[in-house]
């Protein structure tokens, strides 16, 4: 009678809590990640406004992930150190107003200097929700709770793709160009959200006023059992030590192809689609098509990884299938063609990322967990800037996508094959109560 008990309350802590943090993270998600790439669908009439070409657009569009890797570690770290409440309404702020100055770029220069500072705006976004979440859900919970997290990336990508595409249409309105006034309209819901962080997020289980006492000391109890467990298992994980584990090394350039796979779409898809002789809405329509698939695909795979304790094999097989997709890609002669491999894209590297995410906070916590995460997403996140890079070089150099893609798509292969023998054998979570019960 006592362990029904228990799991009844795990089932009611659980629910309560996932509806308090995940859909409000998402929300600062879609935000992030549409003001990170809404620049595919400004590039479309703002290159030739501004007198960018096809590669000075794609380093440009990379640079965004220097300026992330070298804020990224410093950035989790504080975050750890302060809290997440007061250090994500810091960087919303920061990269809203960065993203808004975009509007007002001249040239290549203040191109290449504002996707810098707006990288190092948003660094210790993604890696210290990834950290929070850690604080709020068991282990065995974390791929399925990631998945809906970050199925805000394809949402993202679904509703601001049509939104981008017509608000290119505002040119002219005030003596402004369309794509200016998608970089102001799209940045003010962050500047906004700051405050709402700020008054909304809870640092810590201990500090959830919202949660029953009852549930409040299980979860607090059950995450600190897990830390004894880890600690126990693995040792102190050390800032240095982390970020010097083979396995963080592994991960991260696992996470290198998917992030490049990623990216590549997110930031080329619309000047791809371009090809095909469509109107500035018609390419966001069509835009938004690969994520819906994208969002079911990866929710339903992180739920098979929890439900299974399986983590390594769900990262492989995704990262095969972005890869057949890319390849897919580059010979593509349709617009129909082009739009599945689309799908088979978006399919695979939103999938991979869940279970992917599952695997670094089973071994590492506390400030260990901060610098090994954000080492993972900072490091991997420079695949950001090698695929866009690549793309718009290899187009300038000739004329075509096809030998970008295929890059791409080697890149998501060499994922798969470290993922499979770099970081061990299939690792497991522990078998419970899985994230169905959500």
């Amino acid at each position: 009678m006592k362990m029904v008990m228990v799991l009844f309350t795990e089932q009611l802590t659980m629910k309560r809590v996932a509806w308090r943090i995940v859909p409000f993270i998402m929300l600062l998600y879609f935000v992030a990640y549409l003001d990170r790439v809404n620049v595919g669908i400004a590039a479309i009439t703002m290159n030739e406004d501004i007198g960018l070409s096809k590669a000075a657009f794609g380093l440009g569009a990379g640079i965004f992930f220097i300026g992330y890797f070298l804020f990224e570690v410093p950035s989790n770290l504080i975050l750890h150190k302060v809290g997440a409440r007061r250090w994500i309404a810091r960087i919303m702020l920061t990269w809203g107003l960065v993203s808004g100055a975009m509007a007002f770029v001249q040239g290549p220069i203040s191109f290449y200097i504002l996707r810098f500072l707006l990288g190092a705006a948003e660094a210790g976004f993604f890696p210290g929700i990834i950290l929070y979440l850690s604080y709020w859900f068991p282990c065995r919970y974390r791929a399925g709770i990631t998945a809906m997290f970050m199925a805000a990336v394809p949402i993202s990508i679904g509703l601001g793709s049509p939104l981008s595409g017509w608000l290119l249409s505002f040119d002219g309105i005030m003596g402004m160009k369309g794509w200016q006034w998608l970089f102001l309209i799209e940045a003010l819901p962050a500047v906004l959200l700051s405050a709402a962080v700020l008054l909304f997020l809870t640092d810590r289980p201990e500090k959830a006023k919202w949660l029953p006492e009852e549930q409040k000391q299980w979860l607090v109890e059950e995450m600190s059992k897990e830390r004894r467990a880890v600690a126990a298992s693995h040792g102190a994980s050390a800032v240095f030590s982390a970020l010097f584990n083979p396995r963080i090394l592994a991960l991260a350039l696992v996470y290198f192809g998917t992030s490049a796979g990623l990216y590549t779409i997110g930031i080329w898809a619309p000047q791809i689609l371009a090809q095909y002789d469509l109107t500035l809405t018609q390419i966001g329509l069509v835009n938004a098509i690969p994520p819906v698939f994208a969002v079911v695909a990866m929710v339903f795979w992180a739920k098979h990884s929890d439900k299974t304790g399986e983590r390594t094999t769900h990262v492989f097989i995704a990262c095969i299938v972005a890869s057949v997709g890319l390849f897919a890609a580059a010979f593509t002669t349709s617009l129909l063609a082009a739009v599945l491999a689309l799908i088979v894209v978006n399919v695979g590297v939103s999938s991979a990322k869940p279970p992917l995410w599952a695997i670094p906070t089973q071994f590492l916590r506390g400030s260990g967990a901060a610098a090994g995460i954000a080492a993972i997403n900072s490091i991997g996140n420079l695949g950001g800037f090698f695929g866009p890079t690549l793309i718009g070089y290899i187009k300038t150099s000739t004329g075509d996508y096809m030998w970008g893609l295929i890059g791409v798509g080697i890149s998501l292969m060499v994922s798969a094959c470290i993922v499979l023998f770099l970081t061990g054998k299939p690792t497991q979570t522990h078998t419970s109560i899985n994230s169905t019960a959500l």
